[in-house]
């Protein structure tokens, strides 16, 4: 077995990892791979019935929930839902939570997506995986964690059902056989049992973990096997180019 990584993978909301890249992460995790958890916002707007300091409490509680089935450490950045924008603050937040983390594989949200979360995300962990190694890029933080020392292997997992805003396929780079790991990722989703009732009345969606089997399904028919997950690797300059994450998992 290859030395053990540090892997983050960090997506806008509580119960997006779990839906886009949980059985990879634990795939990786049975490798003896670190795994590490973030999310950028609480999921405060993820009620109809409790406040936005109320729902925020119950799904933080359930992304740690949901990180602990795996073995991994959860943080959340505290931005606020519908309110994360691409500015040099926010960018200081990312870029210090990758220099704490240290990793050398990043998972994120697809630069397109079906809302803006999703995409802001994107693109300030695209820049802080950039910026992180530069010594003169301050965050400003209290006890600011040092540069790192090389740029991270960046990955984007699958956007919503796979399209963009027209409903067009995107295309992928590869796809991860997780038939072996798709109950595991379906319990971690269950732990966000808040949403089950805010995607019924936002989304249409009446029940999110069968929605998540059959995606999940599709993909892996793709590729001959039960159950996948797609990525895409960033590969523009300076970023690496060869693929760690499949070497990792042949």
């Amino acid at each position: 077995m290859s030395a053990s990584l540090r892997i983050l993978a960090i997506h806008a909301h509580p119960d997006d990892i779990e839906l886009q890249c949980a059985g990879t992460l634990l795939r990786l995790k049975e490798l003896g791979h670190q795994i590490s958890m973030a999310t950028m916002t609480p999921g405060d707007c993820g009620s109809a019935e409790l406040a936005a300091d109320e729902i925020a409490d119950v799904r933080r509680a359930e992304a740690q929930r949901a990180a602990e089935i795996i073995g991994a450490d959860y943080t959340c950045l505290e931005f606020r839902d519908l309110s994360i924008i691409v500015d040099n603050d926010s960018r200081r937040r990312v870029t210090e939570v990758i220099r704490r983390t240290r990793p050398d594989i990043v998972m994120t949200a697809p630069p397109v997506d079906y809302m803006s979360d999703h995409e802001m995300t994107s693109r300030l962990v695209r820049d802080a995986c950039f910026g992180a190694s530069c010594p003169n890029y301050k965050t400003q933080q209290w006890n600011p964690a040092p540069a790192t020392e090389k740029i991270p292997y960046l990955y984007y997992v699958d956007p919503i059902e796979g399209t963009d805003y027209y409903g067009n396929s995107q295309r992928t780079d590869f796809i991860v056989d997780i038939s072996k790991t798709i109950e595991t990722k379906l319990e971690m989703l269950a732990c966000h049992a808040s949403q089950r009732e805010w995607l019924r009345r936002q989304h249409g969606l009446d029940e999110y973990l069968d929605g998540c089997r059959r995606w999940s399904a599709a993909r892996g028919k793709e590729i001959n096997a039960a159950f996948g997950e797609a990525f895409t690797q960033h590969r523009g300059h300076p970023y690496p180019h060869d693929n760690k994450l499949v070497d990792l998992l042949k």
